[in-house]
């Protein structure tokens, strides 16, 4: 079946899946945005457990998403895997350390007579999911920005200045993507314990925090769309793939590829909504509304960065060094041996859902927390 595809559309296969993973992985991260939100949102300790335990039993969905993700992009796009990964070691780097201190938190903070003590541990989850969230939307900005590194004939990439990615902070384009990341998985977080919290004063509180959260959700989400569509982009000549900046490419991209347009709208447009509804209303099932339109737009976003002959991951050191997905993939016997094991993936996204609705199956309360034998 997948042997009878061309290089290019198992390229473009490839760029979808990792794409998804990505989008998916920015929905599960209402976790992190939950844990920013513990000293807001509990202002007992055992609200403050209450909460930590609604995200406790969905942290692991998340970390395992973000591994998936990273392995999925080794294996088909290698290169950007060894430039990136190689080149902005920092960045990953603290982004990993974000991540260790998440896992070493859920299993040590209610540990009786722990070192460090709960408190400390819900600096840790605190720290994991500003550092989480913030970092990686602004690496994924650098998809549009372009980041600093060269790349010779042998395909050895070399990061041309000293931050190791850091430098990407700087730019204030990427800030505004990873403010808006770390906003919408407050927001997010705040749907979800709507959805699955039974306490009165955790729900108050939550209804208010969610104005204020999604309010700089959309500021910053629009600051960074607006700047895209008007910004000049990387694009590739498809004849001689050469690597030339095109004004407004991004917005050309859009218009170029309608249902990529039409997809991005309604995303944006479900987003709003299971927000909206939330605020005016008692429903409790925004976080479906808002969490399907978020997968929408951050795979729509992936696929205007990486489709219509665009460079998805650019050189401004060098222009020509900028990777796409042809230039940086793996061979046609890689991509077609691995998608043959993609088809695996919707057997994955029905046991995570079974796991979810079974997880879920009814609101987490105080009452559990004290006949619960594993709290976290």
């Amino acid at each position: 079946m997948f042997e009878s595809l061309s290089l290019l559309a198992l390229q473009q296969y490839w760029w979808i899946i990792v794409s998804l993973l990505g989008a998916i992985l920015v929905f599960l991260m209402f976790v992190q945005g939950g844990q920013t939100l513990l000293y807001t949102l509990g202002k007992t300790e055992a609200e403050r457990t209450l909460l930590v335990n609604a995200l406790g039993r969905k942290w692991e969905f998340t970390f395992t998403t973000l591994v998936t993700f990273g392995g999925a992009f080794f294996a088909s796009f290698p290169l950007f895997y060894s430039t990136s990964f190689g080149g902005a070691y920092w960045v990953w780097m603290a982004i990993l350390f974000a991540f260790v201190i998440q896992a070493v938190s859920y299993e040590y903070r209610s540990k009786p007579n722990n070192l460090l003590g709960a408190k400390t541990y819900e600096v840790f989850l605190f720290l994991n999911g500003a550092l989480g969230t913030i970092l990686i939307g602004t690496a994924v900005a650098t998809f549009f920005t372009g980041s600093a590194f060269s790349v010779n004939e042998m395909n050895f990439s070399k990061w041309e200045g000293p931050a190791g990615g850091l430098e990407a902070a700087l730019n204030l384009h990427n800030v505004s993507l990873g403010l808006a990341v770390f906003f919408l998985a407050r927001v997010l977080a705040i749907l979800y314990f709507i959805n699955h919290v039974d306490h009165d004063d955790i729900l108050k509180r939550s209804r208010k925090q969610l104005i204020y959260n999604a309010i700089l959700f959309v500021a910053f989400f629009l600051i960074f769309l607006i700047w895209l569509l008007f910004r000049d982009g990387f694009a590739v000549n498809p004849e001689t793939k050469e690597v030339f900046m095109e004004p407004y490419k991004y917005l050309h991209n859009l218009l170029d590829m309608p249902v990529v347009l039409v997809l991005l709208l309604a995303g944006v447009l479900s987003v709003l909504w299971g927000i909206f509804t939330s605020i005016i209303s008692d429903s409790i099932k925004g976080i479906w509304f808002s969490g399907a339109g978020t997968v929408v737009v951050v795979l729509m976003l992936f696929l205007m960065a990486g489709f219509n002959h665009t460079a998805f991951y650019p050189s401004t050191f060098n222009l020509q060094d900028s990777l796409t997905i042809e230039n940086a993939s793996s061979s046609k016997f890689t991509l077609t041996a691995m998608s043959y094991v993609s088809l695996m993936v919707p057997f994955v996204l029905a046991y995570i859902w079974y796991a979810w609705k079974s997880i879920n199956n009814k609101k987490i309360s105080l009452s559990e927390m004290e006949s619960d034998e594993h709290v976290y």
